[in-house]
């Protein structure tokens, strides 16, 4: 698995495939531009890679530092160095194959995995707070609120984690450079002059922050960063782990100056490790950990795109672990939430069935327990997706069908085992059927049997939409440079975001290089001068 995310990396995968008509095409530049174009540049990228091994494609695509990773199918994890090393998946109580915890707070003994509870059973074991609320303290007051976290990440999975963070209550400062911000600025822009300000991922992924610009590749901007770290709580980072060294900022540096700091890294494959310098992405890692291997089908090219919102979410719970264990000690950690081990916690029951001496099989909306369970086309080009739980739905869609075609389903298929032997021949009857009508009307007839049914709809078509409307999903902000937008939140509520989750749109570049870098001391002259040679910036370059 390959994946060219920046334009450097794009160019070297050029050169590697000798294909310098490739990197003079203007066309080709932009991934997004590139994706017009994706079957005759695959077609050639896979004559390429017939002739040669996965070990020496490996090879050299990590010399170039291009993201890439083998492909993972549960079976292969041990031929995986890298998992080897570090220990990443280990022997369960119940007999199989595990991944490990994916959250690590260096200097904390991990807690032995135990087995499941018994059904009535209590089971685990419970931790206890140090100490009660301050039952003074007011009820919307949000539980991170006081505190400053910088913010170093780049991408996705960082800035939501820090997001998520902001959206507790955290001020979040989110430290760019005017020659390397974000790259995330960059992806799904609009044709505007400032069209880094109008990236929607970007904006996705940043609501709720302060924006800043130093450059830390001077002694000037690195004091710079150095004093604001003094009167932070958290740093959080997802740099290639040799970033942080090459800057002289590393956590024992940063924790140092500030013995209290939480510094939390997010490294790809780990901090240690022989792929410890690879780069790597959301994509390389679903690649790796199987995710790719178990999520599409066994005709079409591996994809699919969920380890960089599982990895924030679980830095986001190490960030917490970490200021919890300060409450208790008074000191801060390293807290290592590798994007990898995640990834390997959704894929558990690939390692795990792997274990057992089965290999889980390629087999796209087919899942386990839904039989049938898929997507199908209906008669207005629309799709709609439906997933059979039980038998007594199956019994009342086919009635339905019944009486809408006069057609009964054939004997043997009223159990679900009976269904799965003949998979293909329920799924085409069952197509049949929805093909003949409009998809909102197979919706509405499958939910009125009790059968999980939706009409497939890309994401903007979404808005509006009257269930998450009504829940308060969506918050409105005015961004200075892409005007309104509608901006969705957390999926869960709570008492103190009654008003919403957040205080502010996503930051421009520089935007608050006055007030965070102004509190400093430095004044309207000392930023200005600091401007002129480029230690901040408000603009790119």
């Amino acid at each position: 698995g390959i994946a060219c995310v920046t334009p450097p990396q794009w160019e070297a995968f050029c050169e590697l495939m000798e294909r310098p008509e490739w990197t003079e095409n203007p066309r080709l530049v932009a991934a997004d531009e590139r994706m017009k174009y994706r079957d005759t540049i695959h077609r050639d990228i896979i004559a390429w890679m017939a002739e040669r091994t996965t070990t020496e494609v490996i090879e050299a695509c990590a010399l170039r530092r291009i993201p890439v990773s083998p492909v993972g199918d549960g079976t292969n994890f041990d031929t995986m160095e890298q998992m080897g090393a570090r220990g990443l998946i280990e022997p369960g109580p119940a007999g199989m194959q595990q991944p490990r915890p994916p959250v690590r707070l260096h200097g904390v003994e991990r807690m032995p995995i135990e087995p499941a509870p018994v059904r009535g059973s209590r089971g685990g074991r419970f931790l206890e707070r140090a100490e009660a609320a301050d039952p003074s303290a007011p009820d919307d007051r949000r539980p991170l609120a006081g505190l400053r976290i910088l913010d170093m990440t780049a991408f996705w999975a960082g800035p939501m984690c820090t997001s998520v963070l902001a959206a507790l209550g955290a001020d979040v400062v989110k430290v760019e450079a005017g020659k390397r911000p974000d790259g995330m600025r960059f992806v799904n822009t609009m044709p505007i002059e400032n069209f880094w300000e109008a990236g929607s991922i970007f904006h996705g992924a940043n609501l709720g922050k302060r924006g800043i610009t130093i450059s830390l590749d001077t002694e000037e901007g690195r004091d710079l960063f150095r004093q604001l770290v003094a009167e932070a709580d958290v740093v959080v980072e997802n740099y290639s782990v040799r970033v942080l060294e090459n800057f002289g900022l590393t956590p024992d540096k940063l924790q140092e100056i500030n013995p209290r700091l939480v510094c939390v890294r997010m490294p790809s494959w780990g901090l240690d490790g022989p792929w410890r310098d690879r780069v790597g992405f959301a994509m390389t890692i679903e690649q790796c950990t199987g995710l790719a291997w178990i999520s599409g089908y066994a005709d079409r090219p591996l994809t699919v795109n969920v380890c960089d919102s599982v990895g924030a979410l679980h830095t986001a719970f190490g960030v917490l672990l970490a200021l919890e264990d300060r409450s208790r000690t008074g000191r801060g950690r390293l807290v290592e939430v590798p994007l990898v081990e995640p990834g390997l916690t959704i894929g558990a029951e690939l390692i795990m069935e792997a274990s057992r001496g089965r290999t889980i099989p390629r087999e796209g909306n087919r899942g386990p327990l839904g039989a049938p369970q898929g997507c199908w086309p209906a008669a207005d080009k629309t799709w709609v997706a439906l997933c059979v739980e039980t038998d007594a739905q199956w019994r009342a869609l086919a009635k339905r069908i019944l009486q809408d075609d006069g057609e009964r389903s054939p004997a043997g298929w009223d159990d679900a085992a009976g269904r799965r032997a003949a998979v293909d021949e329920v799924e085409a009857w069952l197509g049949s059927w929805v093909e003949g009508r409009n998809a909102a009307d197979v919706e509405a007839a499958a939910l009125a049997a009790g059968v999980p049914a939706a009409v497939l709809r890309n994401a903007h078509d979404v808005i509006p939409h009257p269930q998450l409307d009504a829940r308060g999903f969506f918050e409105d902000f005015t961004h200075p440079i892409a005007g309104e937008k509608h901006y969705p939140t957390l999926p869960w509520r709570s008492p103190w975001a009654d008003s919403g989750w957040y205080a502010c749109p996503p930051p421009t570049l520089g935007q608050h290089n006055a007030d965070v870098l102004g509190a400093l001391g430095l004044g309207q002259a000392e930023l200005a001068d600091l401007e002129s040679r480029g230690i901040i910036s408000s603009r790119l370059g």
